[in-house]
This record gives C-alpha cells, structure tokens and sequence, in this order.
C-alpha cells in the first residue's frame, strides 16, 4: 500500500497523499495516483459517495500509452484549479477502458450517439446511479479553437446540479432509455448468403484508395480483418481486383512510417494517406492481427516481402512485448519523455553520430531521414520516396540494428504490461499460424506456452476467464470477446500441432461461452455475462472496429467446431449465430468483414482431411501440404494410436476410419462428398478435387 511517506510528485513539486487508486494493478489508474483529484476506482464505494452526498460522477475512461489521455491529464487532472472544482463538485472515477471493456462499451456507445462519434479519453458525467446526461472525449483545460472547455463545463453543470438537478436526472433517464431501447434486439433476422459478401467486397472497392491502399481518408486504420477476408475472397473467387486493394494496402502500411522500420511492428494508425506519420502507439492487437494479415497473403501469394514483415513483427513481440511466464503484454506508448513520437524519431547528424562512414549517408537515403524532417522537424524513417521494397537487405538490417540499440538507451518508452486474455488469444493464432504456414517450431511452442498461461493464470477453478493478469492477480469476469477469440486461438493452436487437447478445451470454451453470453430469446451473444456486474444496459456489439467484435468472432469459432466436430450442437449455435449476424451486417457489411469471414467459413467449398495415423508419426506430409497451399476452407483431424479415445469424444464420425494398407491413410471429403482413401496426400489430385 502506498502511503504520504514516500510520495512525492516530482512534476508539481509538491508532495501528495496518494488517492483511491494507489492499490489498483492497471498501468492507467497508477498512472493517476498521485494526481490532486480524489480519483475512485469504478466500484461500489464511489457509488455510494455520490449518493451520499449528492453530487453528480465525473467519469474518465482511457488507457495507458493513449497521447491525448496524457495530454487531458497534464492539462487538467494534474492541476490544482481543475482539481478543487472536481473534488468539490463531482465524485470522480477513472477507468481503464481495456480492465473494463463491459464498461467503456457502454460509455462510448452513449458518446457516439449523443455526439456521432468518440474516442479517448472519454468523459462522462452522469447520476449516481450511473445514468449519463453529458458525453465528450477530450477537453482542454479552457475552451479554444470551437472546443468547451473543462472548467467552464464544470461549473456549469455545478450549477444546473444545485438549481435544476431533476432536468440532469431526467435526462441520464432519457438518454439511458433510448441506449435500452436501441440495444434490446427486436429480433432482427437474416440469412447468410453470397449476395452479402458481394456487397461487402463492392462497398470496400468504392471506398478503396488505390494510390496509398485502405479504405479511407486520413486517419487510416489497418482494419487487417477487412484484408484477409479480401484475401480469401480473392482466392475462392479468383478475384484479382480483391487482392489488388490487399496487396497495395499490405505493401503501403510497410512503407509508411506507421511501420517501425527499426525495430519493427506497427502503430496504431496513420494521421496521413500515405501511412507515414503514425499516432505512435503500438498495440498488441493489431500486430497480431497484421501477422494473419500478412501470413495469409504470402501464404496465397508466396511473395517474401509480406513473410518477412510477419517474422519481424513476431520478433518485435517476442523481444519487446513477451513475459517471462509467457503471456504477451497490451501496448507501448506515444509519448517519450513526455513528446509523442521521439522515441521513434531522429535527424541526419544523429545517425551519422552512430553509424560510420558512408553508413549513415546510405542509412538515412534508404529511409528518407532528412534535415527538414517529416515530423515536427524530425524524420520518422519510412520508404514512402521508394518504390524498391527489401525488408531482408542485410546491409540495412544489420545498422537497423544499431540504431535500434541506441534508441534504446537515447528514450524510455513506457510499456503498459497487462496481459489480456482477448488480445494474447489474437497473438496465440498469430504464433500458431507462423508456425503452420512457415512450419516453425520455435512459433508454435511459444503459442502453446501463452495458452498455459491463459489456463493457469486467467482462468478460475470453474473454467471462466478473466479478463486481465498483472503482477500475479487475474480479475474481472471475462466478456464475450474472451471466451470467442479463444475459442479461435485454440482451434488454430491445433491445427499449428495435431495436439487434440486443444481441440478439448476448444470445445469447453464454447461450451462456456454458450451457458454464459448467449440470448436465448433473440439470439446472439451478450458483451458480459450473466454472473457479471450488471450495467445500466446489456448490449451485444456486432460492428468489426479496429478489434473484430465478440459476435463476428463466435460466429466464426462456432462454424469452425461445427465443421470439425460435426456436432449437432455447434451446428444449430453456428447456424443462429450467423443468422443473428446476417440480420445485423445487411445495411452495410463491409463494416462487418470479419462476420464476412465467418459467412464465408459456412457458404463457400469446404474442405476436410481426416488423417488416420498409423504410428504416432511426426506428420510431415501432411503439415508440408497445409503450409504450401492456402486453402482458407480447410479443416483437418489427425486421429492417432494414443488420441484415438479423446477424438472419439470430439468427432465421433471418425470411429469408424482405420488405416489401410497398415500405413498413415488420408479421407478427403468436399461438401460431404469424399474421395477415396490414400496412403498420399498429392497435390495434383487434391487441387483436381478441389475444383
């Protein structure tokens, strides 16, 4: 526990009594404890202060390397002035979005519809009772440039609390309300069929920047779901307008300063067209999904370029973003030393101090480093000015080294070190896919040791996730999201190793998933749980943003263990989940790719291998088969001497395959129609029956 006796705020200058925050594990909320606002946690006893004494909830949501939740607290939650009003008028609470997913969603979601839109750091006033009657993101200290202004909202919300205080009550009633009214699903219903995926893929190409690659104006997000369903539509269609937007958009991001060309993975996203000036932070999701992204296009493409960046940013997370027990921490920061984006940042003559001779002059040509800078007088390195793209030239590689080990000791980058049951289940099918497409070992044993960590430090005695871990404590009951990425990550985990265990707990994921989320009366999966902590309402998100959404991503994991298993069970759930999805996508399903994904997973040409292992052998044939050829369609079981009884229990049709010939035999089936039994898998027979 922290106490006054050694605390000392270096920044203000003064020494500070710790607030309600200082036995908080979260990064973010540590972050504020020493703040001069009298920050609660979000829980029970923040509540209760309110409505003992009667005043309204400052509400603050954001994270930890978020820019301008730093920028909003040196401003306002770090000076006096601005403190004594929120002390004196409001309960305040701060949240980090990331340990209360369940939360934000609902907090954000009356941000976007009050204001059209949102972000971070969110701020929210609302009742004691948790009914919001004010939605904003970032405020600076004194209006300017058409911006309110913290101080003057305070005061006048101060005001209308002590001498109109009924309007704000009845208008948190309203607004939570309408949020009830928008999120109880009237039942809407839809059919999955080819016609959506269509649209989908003409809304992506009306929107398509066919000069830099994405699908919008500044700012550009990776999106890397939209691109892998692109690429898997562009495979099964034979569509080479599909792969043209994937393969402009993938080779651009790498190009582009939202790229870290030294020490490799990506930022969050581009303030520019051109994918050159990043918001500088990294989170661990979009470097895993960017693996898949990039995998699966070398993959169907086989060109190196997008194989070598998935190997970097698998070396960027393993490096910089690993624990030692094996899970994978959430983010590093924008800011350096209190500058976004120095870290990232250098001039000529600073090169030059590092590199010898015509080293430097060559480094900084190659990533166009410059006197004039790109970047507030500084040169974030890129090959934007190049259209040569060699991410394995060895020169470069071996002085990016340097300069990388001297970025190291030039600035400390704050690293946000929780570990999240979601996004390290997205990293686990990223490692688990290296190691099934580039046949990688080292990948796979580092996605099986993640997965451990998953199961013996984020979930309970009972089988129910957590949604975060940080310094030896899991808490918060997990979301829809955990239970459906990994739900994902195991099924991609077996297919990295034939290991049925994780076939098993796959299936136990599901399971759980199903008993806790799903709506029985409309159908669809719930954000939280039924035993969760019960918000002002309880929506389900469909709308793939930078994250797929829980329901695109169970609809997914529900297919795939339908096909696998053939179990009635996950063929009815996968059968009304997509359902479910086809009635909510149908307006614009381009914003939906990853429920596309899923669509695609049940409406296009399967394909199913069933191995009957003869003697525990090491499958070589078959993973050598599995990685040369992308088939996005595929699913394989591999029935062995010793998993003969567990996969009985998973999929009980293949009790009956047996070996012939006393050698490893294959059955091949597409659409329920099988060819006959091989000692062989051949390419030649196998793309012929495909066809």
């Amino acid at each position: 526990m922290l106490t006054t006796e050694h605390v000392t705020n270096k920044g203000q200058g003064t020494t500070r009594i710790p607030n309600k925050l200082a036995n908080e594990k979260s990064p973010y909320l540590l972050q504020h404890v020493y703040n001069p606002v009298n920050w609660y946690p979000w829980g029970d006893e923040a509540f209760a202060k309110a409505k003992e004494e009667n005043k309204p909830i400052f509400l603050s949501i954001g994270y930890s390397t978020c820019h301008w939740c730093h920028v909003m607290a040196h401003e306002s939650f770090e000076d006096d002035s601005v403190a004594a009003l929120l002390n004196q008028y409001f309960i305040c609470i701060k949240v980090d979005k990331e340990e209360r997913p369940d939360v934000d969603a609902i907090y954000m979601s009356v941000c976007q519809s009050i204001t059209g839109g949102g972000g971070w750091p969110l701020t929210i006033l609302m009742t004691p009772d948790q009914k919001p009657f004010y939605a904003g993101t970032y405020l600076p200290k004194e209006a300017n440039y058409g911006m309110p202004g913290l101080v003057d909202l305070l005061e006048e919300v101060h005001t209308q609390w002590t001498e109109n205080k009924q309007a704000l009550v009845r208008s948190g009633i309203e607004i939570t309300n309408v949020m009830v009214r928008e999120f109880q699903d009237k039942k809407k219903t839809g059919t999955i069929s080819k016609d959506l995926i269509s649209l989908a893929v003409t809304q992506f190409n009306q929107t398509f920047d066919h000069r830099y690659g994405g699908f919008s104006e500044k700012p550009k997000f990776p999106t890397p779901h939209n691109l892998i369903f692109l690429t898997r539509y562009a495979a099964l269609e034979k569509d080479e307008q599909a792969l043209f937007m994937v393969e402009t958009t993938l080779k651009n991001m790498y190009r582009g300063g939202i790229y870290d060309h030294i020490g490799f993975g990506f930022s969050r996203y581009s303030t520019d067209e051109k994918w050159l000036i990043p918001h500088f932070e990294k989170m661990l999701y979009d470097n895993a999904l960017l693996t898949c992204a990039y995998l699966e296009a070398y993959q169907y493409t086989k060109d190196t370029l997008y194989k070598n960046v998935a190997e970097q940013i698998l070396e960027y997370v393993r490096r910089e973003m690993t624990d030692k027990d094996g899970g994978f921490y959430c983010a590093q920061d924008a800011d350096s030393d209190g500058v976004e984006g120095r870290y990232y940042t250098f001039t000529p003559d600073e090169i030059n101090k590092v590199l010898e001779n015509h080293d430097g002059s060559y480094f900084n040509e190659y990533f166009g480093i410059t006197k004039e800078g790109n970047f507030e007088g500084y040169s974030i390195p890129n090959r934007v000015h190049s259209e040569e793209l060699k991410p394995d030239n060895e020169r470069i590689l071996r002085l990016s080294r340097k300069i990388h080990t001297y970025r190291l000791e030039r600035a400390k980058l704050h690293r946000d070190d929780k570990i999240l049951t979601s996004w390290n289940a997205l990293m686990i099918s990223a490692y688990a896919k290296a190691a099934k497409i580039l046949q990688n070992q080292e990948y796979a044993d580092i996605a099986k040791q993640a997965a451990t960590f998953i199961d013996t430090s984020l979930t309970d005695e009972n089988g129910n996730l957590f949604i975060r871990y940080r310094e030896k404590d899991a808490a918060n009951k997990g979301i829809i999201d955990d239970y459906a990425f990994y739900c994902m990550a195991l099924i991609d985990l077996y297919e990295a190793t034939f290991d049925v265990t994780y076939l098993s707990r796959a299936m136990r994921t599901a399971d759980r998933m199903i008993d806790q989320f799903w709506d029985e009366e409309n159908d669809g999966f719930y954000l939280y749980s039924k035993d969760a902590e019960q918000l002002i309402f309880r929506p389900k998100e469909v709308y793939d943003g930078a994250i797929p959404s829980g329901n695109s991503a169970a609809g997914y994991a529900l297919q795939r263990l339908a096909t696998i298993t053939a179990k009635n069970k996950y063929q009815d759930y996968a059968h009304k989940q997509l359902n479910f999805l086809a009635g909510h996508v149908k307006d614009y399903p381009a914003g939906f790719s990853f429920s596309m994904i899923a669509f695609i997973q049940a409406l296009y040409p399967s394909m199913e291998i069933v191995c009957i292992d003869s003697d525990n052998e090491d499958h070589h044939e078959l993973l050598t088969y599995l990685s040369e050829h992308y088939e996005p369609n595929t699913t394989v079981l591999v029935k062995t001497i010793d998993n003969e009884e567990e996969i009985k229990k998973i999929a009980e049709y293949v009790h009956d395959y047996h070996t012939i010939n006393d050698k490893t035999t294959y059955f091949i089936c597409k659409n329920k129609s099988c060819s006959e039994p091989s000692n062989h898998l051949e390419p030649a027979t196998m793309t012929q029956f495909m066809e």
